[in-house]
Protein backbone atom coordinates (compact mmCIF):
# COMPACT_ATOMS: atom_id res chain seq x y z
CA UNK A 1 0.00 0.00 0.00
CA UNK A 2 1.60 3.31 -1.09
CA UNK A 3 2.44 5.81 1.59
CA UNK A 4 1.96 9.53 1.09
CA UNK A 5 4.04 12.29 2.55
CA UNK A 6 0.92 14.21 3.55
CA UNK A 7 -2.49 13.02 4.70
CA UNK A 8 -5.19 13.15 1.97
CA UNK A 9 -7.30 15.56 4.03
CA UNK A 10 -4.68 18.31 3.62
CA UNK A 11 -4.12 17.83 -0.13
CA UNK A 12 -6.54 20.57 -1.12
CA UNK A 13 -4.94 23.05 1.26
CA UNK A 14 -1.45 22.23 -0.02
CA UNK A 15 -2.59 22.48 -3.63
CA UNK A 16 -3.58 26.12 -3.09
CA UNK A 17 -0.02 27.00 -2.01
CA UNK A 18 1.80 25.99 -5.17
CA UNK A 19 1.69 26.35 -8.93
CA UNK A 20 -0.96 28.42 -10.65
CA UNK A 21 -3.22 28.21 -7.60
CA UNK A 22 -0.75 30.26 -5.56
CA UNK A 23 -0.70 32.93 -8.28
CA UNK A 24 -4.44 33.60 -8.08
CA UNK A 25 -5.34 37.07 -6.73
CA UNK A 26 -5.29 37.35 -2.95
CA UNK A 27 -8.83 38.74 -2.80
CA UNK A 28 -10.08 35.70 -4.72
CA UNK A 29 -8.21 33.25 -2.49
CA UNK A 30 -9.73 34.97 0.53
CA UNK A 31 -13.21 34.49 -0.94
CA UNK A 32 -12.63 30.72 -0.95
CA UNK A 33 -12.43 30.61 2.84
CA UNK A 34 -15.37 28.58 4.14
CA UNK A 35 -17.84 30.40 6.37
CA UNK A 36 -20.92 29.12 8.16
CA UNK A 37 -24.16 30.25 6.51
CA UNK A 38 -27.00 31.85 8.43
CA UNK A 39 -29.11 29.04 10.00
CA UNK A 40 -32.34 28.51 8.05
CA UNK A 41 -33.78 25.11 9.00
CA UNK A 42 -32.70 25.19 12.64
CA UNK A 43 -32.37 27.73 15.43
CA UNK A 44 -29.05 27.85 17.35
CA UNK A 45 -29.28 28.01 21.13
CA UNK A 46 -26.47 30.54 21.35
CA UNK A 47 -25.43 29.39 24.85
CA UNK A 48 -23.17 26.68 26.25
CA UNK A 49 -25.25 25.98 29.34
CA UNK A 50 -28.92 26.13 30.29
CA UNK A 51 -31.14 24.99 33.13
CA UNK A 52 -32.93 21.69 32.74
CA UNK A 53 -36.69 22.52 32.68
CA UNK A 54 -37.49 19.50 34.89
CA UNK A 55 -34.68 19.42 37.44
CA UNK A 56 -33.47 23.01 37.31
CA UNK A 57 -29.87 21.82 37.19
CA UNK A 58 -27.40 23.52 34.88
CA UNK A 59 -26.43 21.31 31.95
CA UNK A 60 -24.14 21.69 28.98
CA UNK A 61 -25.76 22.06 25.55
CA UNK A 62 -24.39 22.50 22.05
CA UNK A 63 -25.66 23.63 18.67
CA UNK A 64 -26.00 20.73 16.23
CA UNK A 65 -26.85 21.93 12.71
CA UNK A 66 -29.34 19.91 10.68
CA UNK A 67 -27.64 18.28 7.67
CA UNK A 68 -28.97 19.96 4.52
CA UNK A 69 -28.54 18.70 0.96
CA UNK A 70 -28.43 21.22 -1.87
CA UNK A 71 -29.23 19.51 -5.20
CA UNK A 72 -27.30 20.66 -8.30
CA UNK A 73 -30.30 22.50 -9.77
CA UNK A 74 -30.44 24.72 -6.67
CA UNK A 75 -27.41 26.53 -8.14
CA UNK A 76 -29.56 27.67 -11.07
CA UNK A 77 -32.04 29.46 -8.80
CA UNK A 78 -32.24 31.49 -5.61
CA UNK A 79 -33.46 29.28 -2.78
CA UNK A 80 -32.66 31.69 0.05
CA UNK A 81 -30.50 29.16 1.89
CA UNK A 82 -33.19 26.44 1.89
CA UNK A 83 -32.42 22.88 0.81
CA UNK A 84 -33.51 19.28 1.17
CA UNK A 85 -33.75 17.70 4.62
CA UNK A 86 -33.74 13.92 5.02
CA UNK A 87 -35.35 12.24 8.01
CA UNK A 88 -37.98 9.79 9.15
CA UNK A 89 -41.69 9.89 9.91
CA UNK A 90 -43.98 7.43 11.65
CA UNK A 91 -46.65 5.66 9.63
CA UNK A 92 -50.11 6.98 10.51
CA UNK A 93 -48.42 9.36 13.00
CA UNK A 94 -48.13 6.47 15.41
CA UNK A 95 -44.82 6.32 17.30
CA UNK A 96 -45.27 2.59 17.77
CA UNK A 97 -45.44 1.99 14.02
CA UNK A 98 -42.63 1.60 11.46
CA UNK A 99 -40.44 4.58 10.69
CA UNK A 100 -40.47 5.64 7.05
CA UNK A 101 -37.71 7.63 5.40
CA UNK A 102 -38.80 11.01 4.07
CA UNK A 103 -37.22 14.03 2.38
CA UNK A 104 -38.61 17.51 2.98
CA UNK A 105 -38.18 19.87 0.03
CA UNK A 106 -38.90 23.61 -0.18
CA UNK A 107 -41.75 24.80 -2.33
CA UNK A 108 -40.41 26.41 -5.50
CA UNK A 109 -41.86 29.18 -7.64
CA UNK A 110 -40.96 30.83 -10.94
CA UNK A 111 -40.85 34.58 -10.51
CA UNK A 112 -39.83 37.46 -12.75
CA UNK A 113 -37.32 39.71 -10.99
CA UNK A 114 -36.07 43.03 -12.34
CA UNK A 115 -32.56 44.39 -11.90
CA UNK A 116 -32.06 48.16 -12.02
CA UNK A 117 -28.32 47.86 -12.47
CA UNK A 118 -28.56 45.42 -15.37
CA UNK A 119 -31.86 46.83 -16.67
CA UNK A 120 -33.13 43.33 -17.31
CA UNK A 121 -35.90 41.02 -16.13
CA UNK A 122 -34.88 37.53 -15.04
CA UNK A 123 -37.20 34.54 -14.65
CA UNK A 124 -35.74 32.72 -11.64
CA UNK A 125 -36.74 29.76 -9.48
CA UNK A 126 -37.18 31.03 -5.92
CA UNK A 127 -38.66 30.03 -2.58
CA UNK A 128 -41.06 32.00 -0.39
CA UNK A 129 -38.11 32.80 1.90
CA UNK A 130 -36.19 34.32 -1.03
CA UNK A 131 -39.07 36.66 -1.79
CA UNK A 132 -39.22 37.68 1.88
CA UNK A 133 -35.47 38.38 1.87
CA UNK A 134 -35.77 40.49 -1.28
CA UNK A 135 -38.53 42.53 0.36
CA UNK A 136 -36.45 42.89 3.54
CA UNK A 137 -33.49 44.15 1.47
CA UNK A 138 -35.77 46.66 -0.36
CA UNK A 139 -35.10 45.29 -3.81
CA UNK A 140 -33.61 42.52 -5.93
CA UNK A 141 -30.29 44.27 -6.60
CA UNK A 142 -29.76 45.10 -2.93
CA UNK A 143 -30.52 41.52 -1.94
CA UNK A 144 -27.92 40.16 -4.37
CA UNK A 145 -25.26 42.74 -3.44
CA UNK A 146 -25.77 42.59 0.33
CA UNK A 147 -26.06 38.82 0.75
CA UNK A 148 -22.72 37.03 1.28
CA UNK A 149 -21.67 34.09 -0.84
CA UNK A 150 -22.39 31.45 1.82
CA UNK A 151 -25.98 32.70 2.24
CA UNK A 152 -26.74 33.09 -1.46
CA UNK A 153 -25.42 29.55 -1.99
CA UNK A 154 -26.15 29.90 -5.70
CA UNK A 155 -23.96 30.01 -8.80
CA UNK A 156 -26.62 32.07 -10.52
CA UNK A 157 -26.69 34.51 -7.61
CA UNK A 158 -22.92 34.98 -7.69
CA UNK A 159 -22.91 35.38 -11.48
CA UNK A 160 -25.53 38.12 -11.10
CA UNK A 161 -23.45 39.77 -8.37
CA UNK A 162 -20.36 39.76 -10.61
CA UNK A 163 -22.33 41.28 -13.51
CA UNK A 164 -23.74 44.00 -11.24
CA UNK A 165 -20.34 44.85 -9.74
CA UNK A 166 -18.76 45.05 -13.20
CA UNK A 167 -21.50 47.38 -14.37
CA UNK A 168 -20.96 49.61 -11.32
CA UNK A 169 -17.17 49.55 -11.74
CA UNK A 170 -17.25 50.42 -15.44
CA UNK A 171 -20.17 52.85 -15.19
CA UNK A 172 -21.17 51.74 -18.65
CA UNK A 173 -23.26 54.16 -20.71
CA UNK A 174 -25.15 51.13 -22.06
CA UNK A 175 -27.36 51.44 -18.99
CA UNK A 176 -30.37 53.60 -19.89
CA UNK A 177 -28.57 55.12 -22.92
CA UNK A 178 -31.48 57.50 -23.57
CA UNK A 179 -31.80 58.65 -19.96
CA UNK A 180 -28.42 59.73 -18.51
CA UNK A 181 -30.11 61.29 -15.47
CA UNK A 182 -31.69 57.98 -14.47
CA UNK A 183 -28.38 56.22 -15.14
CA UNK A 184 -26.50 58.50 -12.75
CA UNK A 185 -29.18 58.04 -10.09
CA UNK A 186 -28.78 54.26 -10.28
CA UNK A 187 -24.98 54.46 -10.05
CA UNK A 188 -25.25 56.82 -7.10
CA UNK A 189 -27.81 54.59 -5.36
CA UNK A 190 -25.48 51.57 -5.38
CA UNK A 191 -22.21 53.49 -5.00
CA UNK A 192 -21.45 51.86 -1.63
CA UNK A 193 -21.00 48.47 -3.32
CA UNK A 194 -18.44 49.63 -5.89
CA UNK A 195 -15.15 47.72 -6.12
CA UNK A 196 -12.29 47.86 -8.59
CA UNK A 197 -12.99 46.25 -11.94
CA UNK A 198 -9.96 43.97 -11.49
CA UNK A 199 -11.58 42.61 -8.32
CA UNK A 200 -15.13 42.45 -9.65
CA UNK A 201 -14.03 40.22 -12.54
CA UNK A 202 -13.20 37.41 -10.07
CA UNK A 203 -16.34 37.55 -7.91
CA UNK A 204 -18.28 34.30 -7.90
CA UNK A 205 -15.91 32.32 -10.14
CA UNK A 206 -15.49 28.66 -9.35
CA UNK A 207 -11.95 27.46 -8.74
CA UNK A 208 -11.89 25.87 -12.20
CA UNK A 209 -13.07 29.12 -13.83
CA UNK A 210 -10.52 31.16 -11.86
CA UNK A 211 -7.63 28.87 -12.86
CA UNK A 212 -8.64 29.10 -16.52
CA UNK A 213 -8.86 32.88 -16.25
CA UNK A 214 -5.39 33.01 -14.69
CA UNK A 215 -4.03 30.80 -17.48
CA UNK A 216 -5.41 33.17 -20.10
CA UNK A 217 -3.89 36.17 -18.32
CA UNK A 218 -0.49 34.50 -18.19
CA UNK A 219 -0.62 33.10 -21.72
CA UNK A 220 1.56 34.90 -24.26
CA UNK A 221 1.74 34.08 -27.94
CA UNK A 222 5.31 33.04 -28.87
CA UNK A 223 6.98 35.55 -31.15
CA UNK A 224 8.83 34.22 -34.23
CA UNK A 225 12.62 34.38 -33.99
CA UNK A 226 12.95 36.33 -37.24
CA UNK A 227 10.89 39.15 -35.71
CA UNK A 228 13.53 39.68 -33.03
CA UNK A 229 16.26 39.66 -35.69
CA UNK A 230 14.42 42.23 -37.80
CA UNK A 231 13.81 44.46 -34.78
CA UNK A 232 17.50 44.30 -33.83
CA UNK A 233 18.61 45.08 -37.41
CA UNK A 234 16.29 48.08 -37.63
CA UNK A 235 17.59 49.35 -34.30
CA UNK A 236 21.22 48.96 -35.41
CA UNK A 237 20.61 50.78 -38.70
CA UNK A 238 18.85 53.59 -36.83
CA UNK A 239 21.78 53.99 -34.43
CA UNK A 240 24.29 53.87 -37.31
CA UNK A 241 22.39 56.60 -39.12
CA UNK A 242 22.46 58.81 -36.04
CA UNK A 243 26.22 58.36 -35.55
CA UNK A 244 27.20 59.08 -39.17
CA UNK A 245 28.80 62.52 -39.72
CA UNK A 246 26.60 64.91 -41.67
CA UNK A 247 27.79 65.55 -45.23
CA UNK A 248 28.57 69.18 -45.89
CA UNK A 249 26.94 70.76 -48.88
CA UNK A 250 29.26 71.57 -51.76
Amino acid sequence: MPLHKYAPKVWDALKMKQGIFARLPKHYLKSLEKKDPTPVHWRPLGVEYRANPKTGHKERVQDVPIPIFYPPHSQDGLWGGEGWISGFRYANNDKLSTRLRRTWKPQLFKRELYSEILDHKFTITVTARTLDLIDAAYGFDLYILKTPKEDLNSKLGMDLKRAMLLRLARKSTELYPDDPVKREKVYEKYKQFEVLEEEAEWVGLTLEEAVEKQRQLEHKEPEPLFKDCVDNLVQELYIQKLTEPHLTEK
